[in-house]
Protein backbone atom coordinates (compact mmCIF):
# COMPACT_ATOMS: atom_id res chain seq x y z
CA UNK A 1 0.00 0.00 0.00
CA UNK A 2 1.49 3.67 -0.79
CA UNK A 3 2.08 5.47 2.14
CA UNK A 4 0.32 8.30 0.34
CA UNK A 5 -2.99 6.56 0.94
CA UNK A 6 -2.40 6.22 4.62
CA UNK A 7 -1.61 9.82 4.79
CA UNK A 8 -4.49 10.69 2.89
CA UNK A 9 -7.12 8.23 4.80
CA UNK A 10 -5.74 9.76 8.28
CA UNK A 11 -5.95 13.72 7.00
CA UNK A 12 -9.42 12.28 6.41
CA UNK A 13 -10.40 11.18 9.09
CA UNK A 14 -9.17 13.69 11.29
CA UNK A 15 -11.06 16.64 9.08
CA UNK A 16 -14.33 14.56 9.22
CA UNK A 17 -13.14 13.60 13.44
CA UNK A 18 -13.01 18.45 13.21
CA UNK A 19 -16.10 18.64 11.29
CA UNK A 20 -17.89 16.45 14.21
CA UNK A 21 -16.85 17.98 17.14
CA UNK A 22 -17.43 21.30 15.40
CA UNK A 23 -20.68 20.89 14.57
CA UNK A 24 -21.83 19.58 18.36
CA UNK A 25 -20.39 22.57 19.63
CA UNK A 26 -22.06 24.48 17.31
CA UNK A 27 -25.43 22.12 18.38
CA UNK A 28 -24.76 22.80 22.15
CA UNK A 29 -24.51 26.28 21.61
CA UNK A 30 -27.61 26.52 20.08
CA UNK A 31 -29.71 24.70 22.55
CA UNK A 32 -28.20 26.93 25.18
CA UNK A 33 -29.46 29.64 23.04
CA UNK A 34 -32.83 28.30 22.97
CA UNK A 35 -33.17 27.66 26.44
CA UNK A 36 -32.61 31.26 27.45
CA UNK A 37 -35.77 32.26 24.61
CA UNK A 38 -38.14 29.47 26.84
CA UNK A 39 -36.72 31.44 29.91
CA UNK A 40 -37.27 34.56 28.09
CA UNK A 41 -40.82 34.09 27.13
CA UNK A 42 -41.77 33.14 30.38
CA UNK A 43 -39.77 36.21 31.90
CA UNK A 44 -42.01 38.04 29.77
CA UNK A 45 -45.43 36.73 30.66
CA UNK A 46 -44.38 37.60 34.42
CA UNK A 47 -43.68 41.04 33.26
CA UNK A 48 -46.99 41.50 32.05
CA UNK A 49 -48.91 40.33 34.94
CA UNK A 50 -46.85 42.42 37.33
CA UNK A 51 -48.57 45.64 36.74
CA UNK A 52 -52.64 43.98 37.41
CA UNK A 53 -51.30 42.40 40.56
CA UNK A 54 -49.81 46.10 41.73
CA UNK A 55 -53.04 47.69 40.74
CA UNK A 56 -55.17 45.18 42.97
CA UNK A 57 -52.96 45.62 45.86
CA UNK A 58 -53.02 48.88 45.51
CA UNK A 59 -56.94 48.93 46.00
CA UNK A 60 -56.42 46.90 49.27
CA UNK A 61 -52.97 47.98 50.58
CA UNK A 62 -52.52 51.74 49.33
CA UNK A 63 -50.32 52.38 52.71
CA UNK A 64 -47.54 49.86 51.57
CA UNK A 65 -46.46 52.15 48.98
CA UNK A 66 -43.11 51.01 49.51
CA UNK A 67 -43.72 47.69 48.56
CA UNK A 68 -45.21 48.73 45.87
CA UNK A 69 -42.84 50.98 44.68
CA UNK A 70 -40.22 48.19 45.21
CA UNK A 71 -41.94 45.53 42.71
CA UNK A 72 -42.49 48.30 39.63
CA UNK A 73 -38.64 49.45 39.86
CA UNK A 74 -37.87 45.75 40.08
CA UNK A 75 -40.19 45.26 37.09
CA UNK A 76 -38.75 48.20 35.31
CA UNK A 77 -35.07 47.11 35.91
CA UNK A 78 -35.63 43.67 34.42
CA UNK A 79 -37.57 45.34 31.46
CA UNK A 80 -34.74 47.18 31.16
CA UNK A 81 -31.87 45.40 31.71
CA UNK A 82 -29.04 44.83 29.36
CA UNK A 83 -26.37 41.67 29.28
CA UNK A 84 -27.34 38.32 30.30
CA UNK A 85 -26.11 38.82 33.58
CA UNK A 86 -28.01 41.89 34.45
CA UNK A 87 -30.67 40.00 33.13
CA UNK A 88 -30.24 37.48 35.62
CA UNK A 89 -29.62 39.49 38.43
CA UNK A 90 -32.87 42.17 37.49
CA UNK A 91 -35.25 39.29 36.99
CA UNK A 92 -33.80 37.48 40.78
CA UNK A 93 -34.61 40.98 42.31
CA UNK A 94 -38.12 40.89 40.33
CA UNK A 95 -38.99 37.80 42.02
CA UNK A 96 -37.65 38.78 45.08
CA UNK A 97 -40.05 41.66 44.92
CA UNK A 98 -43.18 39.66 44.34
CA UNK A 99 -42.36 37.42 46.56
CA UNK A 100 -42.31 40.81 49.46
CA UNK A 101 -45.73 41.88 47.81
CA UNK A 102 -47.21 38.20 48.07
CA UNK A 103 -45.97 38.53 51.92
CA UNK A 104 -47.58 41.82 52.16
CA UNK A 105 -50.77 40.26 51.52
CA UNK A 106 -51.22 37.93 53.80
CA UNK A 107 -51.94 40.77 56.49
CA UNK A 108 -54.77 42.03 54.31
CA UNK A 109 -57.73 39.64 54.43
CA UNK A 110 -59.81 41.04 51.52
CA UNK A 111 -56.90 41.08 49.35
CA UNK A 112 -56.94 37.53 49.94
CA UNK A 113 -60.48 36.80 49.23
CA UNK A 114 -60.31 38.98 46.00
CA UNK A 115 -60.81 36.95 42.95
CA UNK A 116 -58.76 38.82 40.82
CA UNK A 117 -56.06 38.66 43.12
CA UNK A 118 -55.81 34.64 43.32
CA UNK A 119 -56.62 34.31 40.04
CA UNK A 120 -53.05 36.48 39.36
CA UNK A 121 -51.22 35.07 42.17
CA UNK A 122 -52.37 31.47 40.60
CA UNK A 123 -51.17 32.61 37.52
CA UNK A 124 -47.69 33.84 39.08
CA UNK A 125 -47.47 31.07 40.83
CA UNK A 126 -47.93 28.85 37.46
CA UNK A 127 -45.25 31.03 35.45
CA UNK A 128 -42.66 30.93 38.45
CA UNK A 129 -43.41 26.86 37.99
CA UNK A 130 -42.60 27.14 34.31
CA UNK A 131 -39.27 29.61 34.72
CA UNK A 132 -38.31 27.04 37.34
CA UNK A 133 -38.32 24.41 34.68
CA UNK A 134 -36.84 26.59 32.07
CA UNK A 135 -33.81 27.79 34.59
CA UNK A 136 -33.13 24.22 35.02
CA UNK A 137 -32.98 23.41 31.26
CA UNK A 138 -30.89 26.62 30.75
CA UNK A 139 -28.52 25.27 33.54
CA UNK A 140 -28.17 21.82 32.42
CA UNK A 141 -27.60 23.46 28.37
CA UNK A 142 -25.08 26.12 30.12
CA UNK A 143 -22.98 23.16 31.74
CA UNK A 144 -23.45 20.71 29.04
CA UNK A 145 -21.96 23.45 26.58
CA UNK A 146 -19.33 24.36 29.13
CA UNK A 147 -18.20 20.74 29.59
CA UNK A 148 -17.80 19.70 25.90
CA UNK A 149 -15.86 23.30 25.69
CA UNK A 150 -13.25 22.09 28.43
CA UNK A 151 -13.25 18.86 27.56
CA UNK A 152 -9.78 17.57 25.55
CA UNK A 153 -10.12 17.23 22.24
CA UNK A 154 -12.79 19.42 21.69
CA UNK A 155 -11.28 22.23 23.67
CA UNK A 156 -8.77 22.62 21.17
CA UNK A 157 -11.68 23.28 17.77
CA UNK A 158 -13.46 25.22 20.95
CA UNK A 159 -10.11 27.46 20.94
CA UNK A 160 -9.27 27.36 17.38
CA UNK A 161 -13.27 28.64 16.14
CA UNK A 162 -13.57 31.15 19.26
CA UNK A 163 -16.50 28.85 21.49
CA UNK A 164 -15.53 30.24 25.07
CA UNK A 165 -17.12 28.65 28.57
CA UNK A 166 -20.51 30.71 29.38
CA UNK A 167 -20.65 31.74 33.12
CA UNK A 168 -24.21 33.01 33.23
CA UNK A 169 -26.39 30.51 35.20
CA UNK A 170 -29.58 31.35 36.91
CA UNK A 171 -29.68 30.95 40.50
CA UNK A 172 -31.69 31.43 42.93
CA UNK A 173 -30.94 35.61 43.78
CA UNK A 174 -30.35 36.79 46.94
CA UNK A 175 -33.95 38.60 46.75
CA UNK A 176 -34.88 35.19 46.48
CA UNK A 177 -33.71 33.72 49.11
CA UNK A 178 -35.48 33.77 51.95
CA UNK A 179 -38.39 32.79 50.31
CA UNK A 180 -37.15 29.78 48.72
CA UNK A 181 -35.82 28.84 51.91
CA UNK A 182 -38.94 28.95 54.21
CA UNK A 183 -40.99 25.87 55.19
CA UNK A 184 -44.12 26.03 53.23
CA UNK A 185 -47.09 27.00 55.48
CA UNK A 186 -50.17 25.21 55.45
CA UNK A 187 -53.21 26.67 56.38
CA UNK A 188 -56.85 25.29 56.11
CA UNK A 189 -58.97 28.21 57.25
Amino acid sequence: MEPWIIILGIAGFLIFYLIILYNRLVALRQNRGNAFSDIDVQLKQRLDLVPNLVETVKGYASHEKGTLEEVTRARTAAMSAGSLNDRIAAEGALGGAIAGLFAVAENYPQLKADSNFRQLQTELSDLENKIAAARRFFNNATNEYNTSVQQFPAVLVARLFGFAPQESFFEISAAERPQAEAAPKVSFS
